[in-house]
């Protein structure tokens, strides 16, 4: 090839691509959610909470980001029946490579602690009969005693999470009976008496992983109170594989709660899995690799905007980068 040639070859890219850039298609976004540093492994420490009023003790998985002269916003997550804290690493690693501090809380006697020493059919009975009032109750009162606890630590001379919390930047989340959890203390109004759920006070923003309502009730009359921002996201398969919620059911959430914040995503082919790090055991269906992409990105915006302060990251979140990350039958929606 000649000289020239090559030069109005080049020439002719570098116009391609400036025109490509002109057009938006490889135009730099200010604000990016998926944005964190390849190499970045957030620290895990292992710690446990112990509740005496309860003689419960509650075992914590922390995905800790960069050392900062500043304290970090903390999210909890609230694992499905029969998981683990140790369960969705690749949302507690995204989160901290954020600044988040991530707090994974594992549930006894709803955890994988129910089902592990059983055969597969064992499995599935103890999982339905844990998935039960007591421990419904149980979860809640976990994490408020883990926030108990962590405000403890934060302020303890010595210890890992010493000066590491900003303890007025709290989200919750979690999936399935995580989600359930979610709900009840942070706006969801069910029960009666005792029963009756109760809001925590020091959560700021919500997300729920495949949401329900409680099917004892109205819906509306359930989420009508919720004040603070809640994301929710499920999928056009994601049934319940322990009880009979459906897919229709998560949606009554979104339709329920009130105006101001809210959001919903669903996921086209999304199962109950979809969320989580592993396939549900006996389905063959081949994981769609953009949903992690998509909850990762959208979790982070949310988390930004509503634990951070970041005005860039709302924005985003309500403009229409979203469905550009999305596959055309994914549908979002806010309001």
């Amino acid at each position: 090839m000649s000289q020239n040639s090559f030069v109005q070859i080049t020439r002719y890219f570098v116009s391609a691509v400036m025109v490509f850039v002109a057009s938006g298609s490889l135009q730099a976004d200010p604000y990016n959610p998926l944005d964190i540093d390849a190499a970045f492994q957030a620290q895990t420490i292992e710690l446990e909470v112990d509740d005496k009023t309860r003689s419960r003790q509650i075992p914590l998985r922390i995905y800790l980001p960069k050392a900062s002269d500043r304290p970090s916003a903390v999210i909890l997550f609230s694992h499905g029946l029969g998981g683990s804290n140790k369960g969705n690493a690749y949302m507690g690693n995204h989160w901290a490579g954020r600044g988040n501090v991530a707090v994974f809380v594992q549930h006894p006697g709803s955890d994988e602690n129910v089902w592990k020493n059983g055969r597969l059919f064992q499995a599935r009975a103890a999982l339905k009969e844990a998935a039960n009032l007591e421990n419904y109750i149980a979860r809640t009162q976990d994490v408020s005693a883990v926030l108990d606890q962590l405000k403890i630590w934060h302020e303890l001379e010595g210890h890992a999470l010493h000066g590491r919390i900003y303890l007025d930047q709290i989200g919750m989340s979690g999936h399935s009976f995580g989600a359930i959890t979610t709900q009840a203390i942070s706006g969801q109004v069910t029960g009666q008496g005792a029963f009756k759920t109760k809001q925590e006070p020091r959560i700021k923003a919500a997300m729920a992983f495949s949401p329900s309502p409680s099917n004892r009730g109205d819906a509306k009359q359930e989420f009508s109170k919720v004040k603070i921002p809640w994301m929710l996201m499920t999928g056009t398969h994601d049934n319940s594989p322990i009880g009979n919620t459906t897919v229709a059911n998560r949606l009554e959430v979104f339709a329920a709660l009130p105006p101001g914040n809210k959001y919903e995503l669903v996921l086209e082919g999304g199962e109950h899995s979809a969320f989580t790090d592993h396939a549900v055991i006996g389905r063959k269906k081949i994981r769609n690799p953009n949903h992690h992409r998509v909850i990762l990105a959208l979790s982070t915006a949310f988390w930004d905007g509503y634990l951070q302060g970041n005005r860039e990251a709302l924005a985003w979140l309500k403009g229409d980068r979203p469905q550009k990350l999305m596959e055309k039958k994914d549908h979002w929606q806010l309001k």
